[in-house]
């Protein structure tokens, strides 16, 4: 199998890491070759975050390059925006249809973009969900980010029930049935 390209990108306390975490123990449990890297930018809350997951046969490096990434999952549309050069030509870029202004937005030094997921859709192939929503109909608006990961694991080669055995690993013991509800949510999606 060729190597796997997954960037997740968003914005700190959006739970990139932990997405990172379940799509690389996932493929270590399939048995591939996994690199991960684990963080790039700032992770406290409201900086931009990116993590890379490669996996198969034989990873030599954790960094994607651009216009390398099969699959980028986006938690916030600026972020898709900023990240979408990195997709393959026929790539999936999952975005999550949420806005967090930035630091320059907030203060007034910059404009948030309009029509973000509009534009990227001339361009790249989009899969765009409103998982903050979906999860607040679930009754937690913080499991947002499994919903979009089960809208991404669409686009990849793993079996519904080895995501749910790699989720129930991953999450703390708790909160297992939730964030099996906004995957499936999102897988159904």
């Amino acid at each position: 199998m060729a190597v796997k390209n997954i960037m997740i990108v968003g914005v700190g306390g959006q739970g990139t890491l932990l997405t990172s975490r379940i799509l690389g123990g996932l493929a270590i449990e399939a048995g591939y070759d996994v690199k991960l890297s684990e963080v790039h930018g700032m992770a406290q809350r409201g900086g931009s975050v990116v993590t890379f997951v490669r996996y198969g046969e034989n990873v030599h490096e954790p960094i994607v390059e651009e216009g390398q990434a099969d699959i980028i999952i986006a938690f916030e549309k600026l972020e898709a925006l900023r990240y979408a050069h990195f997709l393959k030509k026929d790539g999936a870029l999952i975005v999550n249809d949420w806005r967090i202004d930035p630091m320059p937005v907030v203060i007034g030094a910059a404009e948030y973009p309009v029509d973000i997921i509009e534009n990227l859709e001339k361009e790249y192939n989009v899969f765009s969900v409103n998982a903050t929503e979906e999860a607040k109909k679930l009754g937690n608006s913080r499991v947002f980010n499994l919903i979009v990961l089960g809208v991404a694991a669409k686009h990849m080669d793993f079996t519904q029930q080895q995501w749910h055995d790699v989720i129930k690993n991953t999450v703390p013991p708790k909160t297992v049935d939730i964030n099996i509800s906004a995957f499936n949510a999102g897988y159904g999606l």
